[in-house]
């Protein structure tokens, strides 16, 4: 029987929703920049790389360790 790591998945649902609003945040601000277009890709990455590592913690959590 596996134990699922609850403290991994709550990990990976608050990060989720911190890159969201971060990418969110950055779309008002990125009208004011001077080259939107680099900087939105740049903030893409960011957050695409953390919603990426979530999902992974998220699934790692999900799966447990066994007990």
């Amino acid at each position: 029987m596996r134990r699922k790591n609850w403290g991994i998945v709550i990990v990976g649902l608050v990060l989720i929703v911190l890159a969201l609003g971060f990418f969110f945040f950055m779309l008002s601000v990125a009208s004011k920049s001077t080259d939107p277009v680099v900087l939105m890709k740049a903030v893409g990455t960011g957050a695409g790389t953390i919603g990426g590592i979530s999902v992974v913690m998220i699934i790692i959590g999900l799966i447990g360790r066994k007990v």
